[in-house]
């Protein structure tokens, strides 16, 4: 396992290929795992074969899981395809668990095409590039417009404040006043 890791790595092959490629080839160079993955007769491809023994012996060993479904979502990422055999198309299952993957650029011997294999971008249609910006725009008028409500509310709200105080300070003379009021009127009753 480790020395075809250490032989991409002298190589250079590593800094320009991602680290799932790399495990990858290692993992199908190893002759400990040719039992559950290996090369086709061709170099063409790889198979897996027993695939719940391979989730669970092998993968653990190279990867952070041990989910088949998550390993060829990789593989799918990277442009790899499932090799269907004429024998398997049918609605038969086959009698043996084996499935094979490809890629042009996934070849034995050929390390050094590993650097031509790419992760999939998605590609944004222009129209719904359009209507991102459309919805952008939307949404920036909608937020200038809270802005200026909300200012439009903080100014109403200062004004409301101001005339709160005035009254108050009517009242505290009112108040006084009444009092004073009612002190000469007590003094006049008596």
């Amino acid at each position: 396992m480790q020395e075809s890791t250490n032989s991409l790595a002298m190589d250079g092959y590593c800094s320009n290929v991602p680290a799932f490629l790399t495990k990858l080839w290692t993992l199908v160079e190893d002759p400990e795992t040719n039992h559950l993955i290996c090369w086709s007769v061709s170099g063409t491809s790889f198979h897996v074969f027993d695939q719940g023994r391979f989730a669970k012996e092998v993968l653990p060993k190279y990867f952070k899981h041990n989910n088949m479904a998550s390993f060829v979502r990789q593989l799918n990422m990277y442009g790899f395809r499932k090799v269907v055999n004429i024998e398997q198309g049918g609605l038969v299952k086959p009698e043996r668990d084996d499935t094979e993957f490809q890629h042009l650029y996934f070849l034995q011997g050929h390390e050094h095409l590993l650097e031509h294999i790419k992760r999939k971008v998605s590609v944004v249609k222009s129209e719904e590039t359009k209507l991102r910006h459309e919805d952008v725009s939307r949404l920036l008028y909608e937020v200038q417009s809270l802005r200026s409500q909300q200012e439009n509310t903080e100014c109403q709200m200062q004004d409301m404040k101001q005339q709160n105080e005035v009254l108050w300070r009517e009242v505290v003379s009112l108040r006084q006043n009444h009092s004073q009021q009612q002190k000469i009127i007590n003094k006049v009753s008596v």
